[in-house]
């Protein structure tokens, strides 16, 4: 993946689980990086993504090992790393250097691009028993006339029909094991997600990507196929798209386009 050249061209990538490379104004942000094949008990199951270096910035929602990892943040090496208000001491403790804490409705520009921390409602703790702590955020990335709404992991919350106008929203659809917990999406409710956030297009995400270790190298798409059947069962005026890990689109007019 090569570094964008043309600062109108908007592309993105699904490189599995919560990752998302997006190309747009001549940067490319990626999201929540997990480029191992292996984290903590979860294992990869497709191949492993192509290396999305260089990376302008990432930004990272929340401190669970799936979502925030240290391996993978520090091969990227000493970009601007986005990370909600409270995170940045745990991660400077790990060695990453150049963080930006954003609480919700806090921005920051990085480069060509602004990303603008959004609420979630999801547990922000690194382990489920203790760690530190920092309230889970999505964001809302900023380029050249276009929004690209990055949910992270999060369930309904009030507000998030402000959060637009959208020209993409990615959002997570489920999880990693048989049963969702808390503060999660199912494809129905993220479907609800898209009803009110209004987006051109909708992407599902944190699918397919991750199997627990001892349960077999087995994953499945059908939480993405409900989810876009849901969409469209919602006459909204979005499009749903799925996109298998390594998958990849491009929108080439933004907003009022």
């Amino acid at each position: 993946m090569d570094r964008v050249q043309d600062r109108q061209a908007f592309r993105l990538t699904y490189l599995g689980h919560a990752t998302v490379a997006l190309d747009l104004a001549g940067e490319r942000v990626l999201t929540d990086p997990v480029l191992r094949d292996r984290v903590a008990f979860l294992r990869r199951v497709p191949p492993s993504p192509p290396s999305p270096l260089p990376v302008s910035v990432a930004v990272v929602s929340h401190l669970h090992p799936d979502h925030c990892d240290l391996p993978s943040l520090r091969a990227l090496g000493q970009i601007p790393i986005v990370v909600p208000a409270g995170a940045a001491a745990f991660l400077h403790s790990r060695g990453l250097r150049r963080l930006v804490e954003l609480a919700p409705g806090e921005s920051a520009a990085v480069g060509n691009v602004v990303v603008t921390a959004t609420p979630a409602r999801h547990d922000g703790r690194r382990m489920r028993f203790g760690g530190p702590e920092a309230a889970a955020v999505g964001y809302v990335v900023s380029a050249a006339g276009r929004r690209v709404y990055f949910a992270g992991d999060t369930d309904l919350f009030e507000g998030m029909h402000a959060l637009g106008p959208l020209d993409v929203a990615l959002l997570p659809v489920w999880g990693w094991g048989p049963t969702l917990g808390a503060g999660h999406l199912t494809p129905e409710t993220a479907a609800e997600a898209v009803a009110r956030l209004r987006p051109r297009l909708a992407v599902p995400m944190h699918w397919g990507t991750f199997a627990m270790v001892g349960l077999g190298r087995r994953t499945t798409a059908r939480p993405a196929h409900r989810f876009v059947e849901a969409v469209a069962r919602c006459a909204v005026p979005s499009r749903a798209l799925l996109l298998p890990p390594g998958g990849s689109t491009a929108l080439d007019t933004p907003l009022g386009g």
